[in-house]
């Protein structure tokens, strides 16, 4: 179709290769569309610009859409089973230049043939569960998610990869941390960087999340580039990893404790660090696999500010438990403890966690914080604040009466530390 306005007269289409002239410097690249009364140019280099169509000049036209011819890539039967489930992301994918948008893909032969490498490494199946944008992701997709691994599991699955947009992926490797009990591996991984672009971390970040299917720990981790370089991934406990920078591709970090491992590049060398006396070794006939999908959904985070009027509160008063990401050792307004007294007398869960991320919430050093214990506000220890509400949701679903105020106190999948790991900053 043609892309051209009564301003504009160039014969230019999607998919036509131009080039476009800023100042003295030309540039090569792949007509998109039009935004905004400019033409969107993909860069060999993979961005995109906005220039005049006056400035473009068509080289090569686009003579329609041919189908893309993916070359089979052999399986080896006599290679152990990874099961890849999709729900988006970049993190296996290749650009429509019609539209310049990046397109995950589900289909085994179609993974094989954009990550070269993984079918020597293992053999694959692959389940579509959804194609969202992460911050659409949901509750119910958590649940279908958590059912898909245990039933991969079940069929023979020796690892399992989940490939998942980055900015919710910490929420979802929580809920299925504490939904299921795992005898393999289950790996979250992602791209920080889409598949067109050079400095792209998908090729990368796929070969060490599959190396960590098969030899990592019996959990649930995620796999992501450990540094700004092309040298090696961490591997990241589920409860206690946090997205850390919008665009780096070490942007997930490990908090308050050091990444379980670290897969090298290229060479694919797997190591754990020896310091990790709980982890769970590979395949361990000790950990029987099980699966607790029930969540109370109606559970909430609030962030306490300077200020903070009480009626923020008001909006969660049907809830039936409360996430407080306070300040400091885990404090919030004289104001608050009042408010906050009242929802528990009412029967409502109540956490404190802190926004410092790093340490524990201790609510006996100052009144404040011997005030919200007197009014029934549980202390939620090192819990990240969005693993604390996983938690909460999950424990909700699970026990009633008094239990619940226990199980928030009581480390269930090594969601909280006993001791500040305050040594462990800065370890690589």
């Amino acid at each position: 179709m043609q892309d051209s306005t009564s301003s504009n007269t160039i014969d230019i289409a999607s998919g036509d290769i131009v080039t476009c002239t800023i100042g003295n410097i030309s540039l090569c690249g792949v007509y998109v569309t039009e935004r905004n009364g400019m033409a969107v140019i993909k860069l060999d280099s993979g961005y995109n610009i906005g220039v005049s169509h006056q400035n473009c000049i068509v080289q090569e036209k686009h003579h329609g859409e041919s189908a893309k011819v993916i070359h089979e890539v052999e399986q080896n039967p006599l290679l152990p089973c990874v099961s890849i489930i999709s729900t988006g992301g970049t993190v296996a994918s290749s650009v429509d230049y019609r539209t310049g948008a990046v397109t995950s893909k589900f289909e085994v032969q179609e993974i094989l043939s954009l990550i070269p490498g993984l079918a020597k490494m293992a053999q694959f199946r692959s389940i579509q569960l959804s194609n969202i944008l992460s911050e659409n992701m949901a509750v119910s997709i958590w649940q279908e998610m958590a059912q898909a691994a245990y039933d991969e599991i079940q069929a023979g699955a020796q690892g399992v990869i989940i490939t998942h947009g980055t900015d919710t992926m910490a929420y979802s490797a929580a809920a299925l941390s504490f939904m299921l009990k795992t005898p393999v591996p289950i790996v979250f991984v992602g791209s920080q960087r889409s598949a067109d672009r050079p400095s792209s971390d998908n090729i990368m970040n796929m070969l060490c999340a599959t190396k960590t299917a098969l030899e990592g720990p019996s959990e649930v981790t995620v796999v992501m580039h450990a540094s700004t370089n092309d040298d090696r991934c961490a591997i990241h406990r589920g409860v206690r990893v946090r997205k850390m920078h919008t665009s780096c591709r070490d942007a997930f970090q490990s908090i308050d404790i050091p990444p379980l491992g670290y897969v090298s590049y290229p060479d694919l060398e797997i190591s754990l660090r020896s310091e990790n006396t709980d982890l769970e070794a590979k395949n361990d006939a000790k950990t029987e696999l099980s699966l607790s999908l029930a969540m109370e959904e109606r559970c909430g985070l609030v962030y306490y500010y300077p200020g903070a009027s009480v009626d923020v509160l008001d909006a969660y008063q049907h809830y039936k438990g409360l996430i407080i990401a306070g300040t400091g050792l885990g404090h919030c307004s004289t104001e608050w403890v009042r408010r906050l007294g009242e929802m528990s007398s009412s029967g409502m869960v109540i956490v404190m966690v802190s926004q410092c991320l790093n340490g524990k919430v201790c609510n006996r050093v100052y009144d404040t914080g011997r005030d919200l214990l007197a009014v029934g506000v549980i202390e939620g220890g090192d819990m990240l604040p969005e693993v604390a509400l996983v938690k909460l949701m999950w424990v909700l679903a699970h026990a009633s009466g008094d239990e619940p105020r226990a199980m928030m106190q009581k480390d269930l999948v090594h969601e909280k530390n006993e001791s500040s790991f305050v040594a462990w900053r800065g370890v690589p």
